[in-house]
């Protein structure tokens, strides 16, 4: 009998931790969203259109730095997210766009990391009004090309420390250098068809990868974190390109709306 309980309570501990485990990401990424949402109170309480609407600039400066998904990976420039995002926001508020892409092909976030800190894009960075940073992707491919899945998800605690340690270093050195930038971060995204055998393995980490984005925004007077699983998934697959990873013109068209929904309904936040 008291093998029996103890068992029954070592399973009841073990069913709990990983229901913490599993649904504690997904509770917190819910707060934080739900925190950058509030409702406006008060007239000085600015959307990120308003924002830029009713800068005295008439130029808006957009910066953008990371993987494919910012360089375009498989699209003509005029179909990539950084185009497609710059092109629609200066329709909405009625100012001149100018975009930057500085997307490379296969970064991953320790590369892109020792990039911004040697100062490779300080000079953009100064003079832009929003910054999209789009990475952590390919820290994840990468290592499960040169392993194997199984590999790639043992390591993932490791994986997703490192890339939030990256993360926090390039948004804090972006502030160091510009303060009063809008740093737009993009969640990472599960592009598995719902029959992959690691469909729903994937789906239950990426919130506990996604929270970390989150906390680094949380950290950043004004940011916006993009959210990308809600147009790229399994529902979707008419967003994707034929390599199955990328967006396609079509993703990216939605992933545009996304950011534009997200600016016309968050708080923007001064930096103090």
């Amino acid at each position: 009998m008291k093998i029996l309980k103890f068992l029954f309570i070592s399973a009841l501990f073990l069913g709990l931790s990983f229901a913490g485990w599993f649904y504690y990401p997904q509770y917190k990424i819910h707060k934080l969203k739900n925190e950058s949402m509030e409702v406006r109170k008060d007239l000085s309480r600015e959307t990120y259109l308003d924002y830029y609407r009713q800068s005295n600039k008439q130029d808006i400066h957009h910066l953008a730095i990371g993987d494919s998904i910012i360089h375009g990976f498989g699209v003509d420039e005029t179909e990539n997210l950084v185009y497609q995002f710059s092109n629609q926001l200066e329709q909405e508020i009625n100012k001149t766009v100018h975009y930057n892409n500085k997307g490379i092909n296969g970064i991953t976030s320790t590369e892109l990391n020792e990039m911004v800190q040697a100062g490779r894009f300080d000079e953009e960075i100064r003079k832009s009004d929003i910054i999209t940073v789009n990475i952590g992707g390919n820290d994840v491919l990468k290592t499960a090309k040169h392993r194997d899945y199984y590999a790639a998800v043992k390591s993932f605690d490791a994986l997703q420390a490192a890339f939030t340690k990256n993360l926090t270093e390039i948004s804090q050195k972006i502030m160091e250098v510009n303060p009063n930038a809008t740093i737009v971060l993009l969640e990472l995204y599960n592009p598995l068809p719902a029959d992959h055998q690691f469909s729903e393995l994937a789906d239950s980490l990426l919130p506990k990868w996604n929270v970390n984005i989150y906390e680094v925004a949380n950290k950043i007077p004004a940011s916006i974190v993009v959210q990308t699983t809600k147009v790229i998934n399994s529902d979707n697959p008419q967003n994707l390109s034929p390599d199955g990873v990328h967006p396609n013109s079509a993703g990216y068209t939605a992933i545009t709306a996304q950011i534009l929904k997200q600016f016309s309904k968050e708080i923007r936040k001064q930096a103090v």
